[in-house]
């Protein structure tokens, strides 16, 4: 879907985002028509739609997105602290989301289950951390702890750092 000036109002009922939604489902929606959903609203001077595609370039894409804070979202012409704020927890749902996932009695058999369990806790950190994570025989996790966090691409543990009690 081309984004123009026109408000949605103006644009065919079939293909506002909320409509094709309906229809289509949300998997085929442009990040911009999905963020549109989640403002509600665009501006006096600009459809909601064109407020998203505007939002996502001048943000530099959906992952730069996510790194925003409130105070960068309201830099943005059109976003105040209401918008920044459903912005701001789409975005947590959708990390929350992505962490529901696993059960509460996780088992490590692999690297893989290590990084399947922490990877959406450490992805969007700005500086490198060292965690522990604590098993039983059974390799169950029975905590998580970080031990360390660093610079931007290190993180120095000194061996006296103490592990938490397990109960």
């Amino acid at each position: 879907m081309e984004v123009t000036s026109l408000m949605l109002r103006e644009v065919p009922t079939e293909e506002r985002p909320r409509e094709r939604m309906l229809q289509y489902g949300a998997g085929a929606l442009s990040h911009a028509e999905l963020l549109a959903i989640i403002l509600r609203t665009g501006t006096v001077s600009e459809s909601a739609l064109r407020l998203a595609s505007r939002i996502l370039s001048e943000s530099g894409g959906l992952r730069s997105l996510v790194d925003m804070s409130k105070d960068q979202l309201t830099q943005i012409k059109g976003i105040g602290d209401a918008k920044a704020l459903q912005i701001m927890a789409g975005i947590e749902l959708g990390r929350r989301i992505a962490k529901s996932t696993f059960s509460e009695r996780v088992t490590i058999r692999s690297p893989k289950d290590i990084a399947n369990l922490l990877s959406e806790d450490l992805r969007y950190l700005q500086k490198e951390h060292f965690v522990c994570l604590f098993l039983n025989t059974k390799n169950h996790v029975l905590a998580q702890e970080t031990l360390s966090m660093g610079s931007l691409n290190a993180s120095i543990v000194h061996p006296r750092e103490g592990a938490p009690r397990c109960a």
